[in-house]
C-alpha cells in the first residue's frame, strides 16, 4: 500500500521548497539574467558608462577567428575528457568489484582523488610535467623524448586533458560500481554457467544493464569538462601556448577580467550556457532513446 505525506499546514510545502528556490534564485536566475542583460551593451572598462547595441557583441563573437578557434578546442576538450574519464573508471570499477581482500581499502584510495579541488589538480599536475623541475619529464628525457608543454600546444592540449580526466574519474568511478553492484548476481551466474567468458558477459550483461548509469556520466561529464575545468586551464597552461588551451570558459574570463571587454564576455557566457543547455537537450532527446531502464 502506498503512503503518501500528507501536510496539514498550506504554507509549509512552501516554507520547507523557499531555501532551495531561494539559492536557485540568487546563484542561477539572476546571473543568468544579468549576462543576457549586459551581453546587449557595450559598456566602458570601469562599468560607469553603456549603449545599447544590440547583438553587435554575439555578432563580432562569431566573426572573430580566435572565437571560432577557442570553439573548436572546447569541443576536442570535452569529448577527450568525458571519453578518458568515463573509460578509465569503468575499467577500475570492474577490477574493485572483482576485489575480495581487502576491497574497502581499494576503493577508499580511488575515491580521493574527487576530493581534490580543480585548481589543486593542476598544480600537481604542472609540478609532475614542469619543464625544468617535473619527475615525468626527466624520465621521458631519459628514453629522448623531450616535453616543454609551454611551447607545444598538443603536449598542453594533453596535460590539460589528463589533469582534468583524473579529477573526474573517482566521481564516474562511485557511479559505476554503484551500477554493477546493483546487478543481480545470479544473471552473471546463468551467464557463467552457459559457458560465457568474463569478457562475453561484460559486454552483452553487464554493460547494457549501465545504459542508464553511462548516459548520466556522460551528461555529467560534458558539463564538467565545459564549466568545472576553469581552475585546471588557470594553473597549468592558462589557455596557452597560442591559445591552444583557451576552452570557452576560460575565454570568458580572459576577455572579461582581463581585457575587460564586459560585454563581449557576457555574449560569450549567453553563448557558452546555450551550446550546454542544447547539448543537454540532445543528449535526453536523442541518445537516451537507446537507454534502456
Amino acid at each position: 500500500m502506498e503512503k503518501r505525506v500528507v501536510f496539514r499546514q498550506t504554507f509549509l510545502p512552501y516554507l520547507l521548497l523557499a531555501p532551495q528556490v531561494l539559492v536557485t534564485l540568487v546563484f542561477f536566475f539572476w546571473p543568468a539574467s544579468q549576462a543576457l542583460y549586459q551581453s546587449v551593451l557595450r559598456e566602458d572598462a570601469f562599468g560607469l558608462s553603456s549603449e545599447f547595441i544590440w547583438f553587435e557583441n554575439f555578432s563580432a563573437l562569431f566573426a572573430e577567428a580566435e572565437y571560432l578557434h577557442s570553439l573548436e578546442v572546447t569541443a576536442l576538450f570535452s569529448l577527450a575528457v568525458a571519453t578518458t574519464a568515463m573509460t578509465i573508471a569503468l575499467y577500475l570499477a570492474v577490477q574493485a568489484d572483482r576485489v575480495i581482500h581487502g576491497a574497502m581499502v581499494y576503493k577508499t584510495l580511488l575515491i580521493w582523488p574527487y576530493a581534490v579541488a580543480p585548481a589543486v589538480a593542476g598544480v600537481l599536475w604542472m609540478f609532475l610535467f614542469n619543464p625544468s623541475m617535473g619527475i615525468v619529464v626527466f624520465a621521458l628525457r631519459a628514453v629522448g623524448y623531450d616535453w616543454n608543454h609551454a611551447l607545444n600546444g598538443h603536449q598542453a592540449m594533453a596535460l590539460v586533458t589528463v589533469s582534468a580526466a583524473w579529477k573526474q574519474i573517482s566521481y564516474n568511478f562511485l557511479f559505476f560500481l554503484a551500477g554493477m553492484q546493483a546487478i543481480p548476481k545470479s544473471l552473471i551466474e546463468a551467464a557463467a554457467i552457459d559457458g560465457a567468458r568474463p569478457a562475453r558477459r561484460f559486454w552483452t550483461i553487464v554493460f547494457p544493464l549501465l545504459a542508464p548509469t553511462t548516459f548520466f556520466l556522460l551528461v555529467m561529464n560534458v558539463v564538467y569538462a565545459f564549466f568545472d575545468t576553469f581552475g585546471i586551464i588557470h594553473q597549468v597552461t592558462e589557455g596557452g601556448p597560442a591559445g591552444a588551451t583557451n576552452i570557452l570558459v576560460y575565454k570568458v574570463f580572459h576577455d572579461g577580467f582581463l581585457g575587460l571587454d564586459l560585454g563581449g564576455s557576457a555574449a560569450q557566457s549567453v553563448v557558452l550556457m546555450a551550446i550546454v543547455i542544447l547539448l543537454t537537450v540532445f543528449q535526453f532527446q536523442y541518445i537516451e532513446r537507446k537507454v534502456h531502464y
